[in-house]
């Protein structure tokens, strides 16, 4: 396991915390999920939405995720859902979510560049 340094990427005046986990950007499933949804508990919204998607599917969303150590809005770290590039473009396509032009300009993950 190779856990690298610690990263943030800002997308639309939010910021996403990422790090590199075994040669590839990780990014905090809470932070994408704040951000497609305006909630103003995205950790609430996640767990709830794991339920949904499950009950709905049958599918497990955190089932690819992985527990790694981001730095928190308090300076410390913990252990944060996070998703690699792949699962969390499937999270994004599960959430319901007004902001439809980010999930379409999404779609092709080989396309996407993220500034670090």
């Amino acid at each position: 396991m190779i856990v690298g340094t610690a990263k943030t990427a800002i997308f639309k005046g939010n910021q996403i915390r990422r790090v590199i986990f075994n040669n590839e950007w990780w990014f905090s499933v809470v932070d994408v999920i704040g951000v497609l949804t305006n909630s103003i508990n995205a950790r609430d919204y996640w767990f709830k939405m794991k339920i949904r998607v499950k009950d709905e599917s049958g599918t497990q969303l955190s089932t690819n995720c992985r527990q790694l150590k981001l730095e928190s809005s308090d300076g410390k770290k913990y252990e944060t859902d996070c998703a690699n590039t792949e699962t969390i473009f499937r999270i994004i396509q599960s959430v319901p979510s007004p902001t439809d032009l980010l999930k379409e300009g999404y779609k092709d993950k080989d396309n996407v560049i993220i500034s670090s």
